[in-house]
């Protein structure tokens, strides 16, 4: 069994999956978490990988970049492979006067620029939310690790490279937290799906102030936002 972008067999997938953007990043996830992990699918050298933590049984997939990136992989893990929970584990710009870089962020719900959502209902707009019971054990994952945490609202852009801070600061004002451009997707796919759904990010820049961090680091740390992660499952 395969679909046009997966080529893991039925089972191959946990119920839950990771979703990193970076291929690499599942790589080095699932070689550093996971138990007895082995490589599912490889299409376009998006990575996945299945094994276990804790016992548990758990997958890691990249997701790539952008909103129709995630939906497509989204749409065939849930459709296709039967998967039950999403959850993005990946990077955003910072947003908030006090979002600081490597802080960790749980996407509560996601405004966006992409008409991606509002396709969904006439035109409308859709509020893209995280799957309640997700969000609570992520939030009390990252308690008992003692990392600190913000969860609100963030925005998911099609622009990567906006022309100014312009809207940036409007959203400051309106207190989103962060901003990335994957979550308002995912959550629009698991609604459409009947999937759960939750993002968690860490701050790897911050769009106001221009500070940021390498991208080796991007890849290979930033591990507090895996671990709770794994212990909210």
């Amino acid at each position: 069994m395969s679909t046009p972008h997966i080529n893991a067999q039925l089972n191959d997938f946990a119920e839950t999956v990771l979703m990193p953007g970076d291929p690499l990043r599942a790589k080095h996830i699932a070689e550093t978490f996971l138990d007895d992990a082995r490589e599912v699918t490889s299409v376009r050298n998006i990575l996945g990988y299945t094994g276990t933590y804790n016992g548990k049984p758990v997958s890691i997939m990249a997701s790539g970049m952008g909103i129709p990136s995630m939906s497509i992989y989204a749409r065939e893990l849930i459709v296709s492979y039967g998967v039950k929970n999403l959850i993005r584990i990946g990077t955003c710009g910072g947003i908030g006067s006090d979002i600081k870089i490597r802080d960790v962020i749980f996407a509560q719900g996601a405004s966006t620029d992409s008409n991606v959502n509002r396709a969904r209902v006439q035109g409308y707009d859709f509020a893209a939310i995280a799957d309640f019971d997700l969000l609570v054990n992520g939030v009390e994952a990252a308690k008992r690790l003692g990392i600190s945490a913000k969860v609100g609202n963030v925005f998911t852009t099609d622009t990567f490279y906006q022309a100014s801070t312009d809207l940036y600061q409007q959203l400051d004002k309106l207190g989103v937290l962060a901003v990335d451009m994957e979550t308002a997707g995912l959550y629009g796919v698991a609604a459409e799906y009947g999937a759960n759904a939750m993002a968690l990010f860490t701050v790897s820049d911050h769009v106001i102030t221009g500070e940021a961090t390498p991208s080796e680091e991007r890849q290979n740390s930033f591990n507090e936002m895996v671990k709770i992660a794994l212990e909210s499952i």
